[in-house]
């Protein structure tokens, strides 16, 4: 791999790992709807409030999400609503693997 692309696949990486947890998922989905608070996103989860913390500030160290002080509590929104298209491409892929199994399934049954 060429020195000058390797910055860019980095880049590109961190994005993708930022999303690879299955409560920043749930997060990014919550958060396409409408901002949320701290403590909504809290109770949706059901974990406490440091764990939920963390996963935000992956998400926003990665740039997907930015977030807002407003007295006592912060509200979160999603700043990139594009990544949903990505989401989209993921469940398509998992559409096409089911469907490929369920062929190998018919091709095996009498």
């Amino acid at each position: 791999m060429e020195e000058r692309f390797r910055e860019l696949y980095e880049s590109r990486a961190k994005i993708i790992k930022a999303l690879a947890h299955p409560t920043r998922l749930f997060i990014i989905e919550e958060l396409q709807k409408h901002e949320r608070s701290v403590g909504e996103l809290t109770a949706m989860i059901r974990a406490d409030t440091s764990t939920v913390s963390k996963h935000l500030s992956v998400l926003k160290n990665a740039g997907i999400v930015a977030d807002e002080k407003r007295g006592t509590s912060i509200y979160y929104q999603l700043r990139t609503p594009c990544i949903m298209n990505f989401i989209g491409c993921i469940e398509e892929v998992l559409e096409l693997n089911a469907k490929a199994q369920m062929d190998i399934l018919k091709c095996c049954r009498k």
